[in-house]
């Protein structure tokens, strides 16, 4: 014989589905701040822009002796930035001699993640042929101590390499943190004491460019609901169906 749902297994059920959606939702991460650095209004020019965030809040600065502007985007592949034509990115160049000062040239991010956790860092980043061939991402919980996490991003000459991943949800460290910053910086080519150039030879005045830099994160648990709500949820659906018994008699 075919088994069947009873009413109030239904209503349990769905009280059951509906406190797992909720849940399921609340561990989409959203963004917290995204850098496209483009100008404000456009301008038609992609050799200006901006450091201000287009979401959100967080400040950018060129650590370790780098200078620079803004360039395209829209060479070498391009970013993934959609907005074609009017695309910046940030420029770095002036980097550390052949043998020196490895990983502390680059740039440096700062956003707040009071509120938030399982924070991700997402970006786009352009090799020159005589930029460092490695960068290698690094993060903070006190925005001046930095840890090196995750494998280097290798460069190809004069291309981007787009959505470089970070995943920092196992650092509990960078949740609800003031103080969280990350950089992306130069570093010696591996097993070895020298930076190596994208395409072999290596130059001070090689050049990488950023865009997309993107910080993702959700709501920490305080602000969001959890498995505890579920009895809640099935004891209100039980109470539904109770009550439509009694009106049904």
């Amino acid at each position: 014989m075919a088994l069947r749902l009873t009413n109030k297994v239904a209503v349990i059920a769905a009280g059951a589905a509906l406190g797992i959606a909720v849940l399921q939702g609340s561990a989409q991460a959203a963004t917290l701040t995204q850098w496209n650095f483009n100008s404000v209004p456009p301008d038609a020019n992609p050799a200006t822009g901006t450091v201000i965030p287009n979401i959100g809040t967080g400040t950018v600065s060129r650590v370790g002796g780098t200078t620079g502007t803004f360039a395209t985007a829209d060479d070498g592949g391009s970013s993934t930035d959609p907005a074609l034509g009017d695309d910046s990115a940030l420029n770095t160049t002036t980097y550390p001699a052949a043998t020196a000062l490895n990983k502390t040239a680059g740039v440096e991010f700062k956003v707040s993640t009071v509120g938030q956790q399982n924070v991700q860092v997402i970006f786009d980043q352009y090799f020159s042929a005589t930029s460092s061939k490695y960068s290698q991402f690094q993060y903070s919980s006190d925005g001046a101590n930095f840890v090196d996490f995750g494998s280097q991003v290798v460069g190809s000459v004069n291309t981007w390499s787009n959505n470089n991943m970070f995943n920092l949800s196992s650092i509990t460290g960078v949740n609800n943190n003031a103080n969280f910053a990350f950089r992306i910086v130069s570093a010696f080519a591996p097993s070895t004491t020298g930076y190596e150039g994208t395409g072999g030879t290596y130059a001070t005045d090689g050049s990488w460019r950023f865009d997309m830099a993107t910080v993702n994160a959700n709501a920490s648990p305080t602000a969001v609901p959890t498995p505890a709500l579920l009895p809640g949820l099935i004891g209100m659906g039980i109470a539904a169906w109770r009550k439509r018994k009694v009106a049904q008699a």
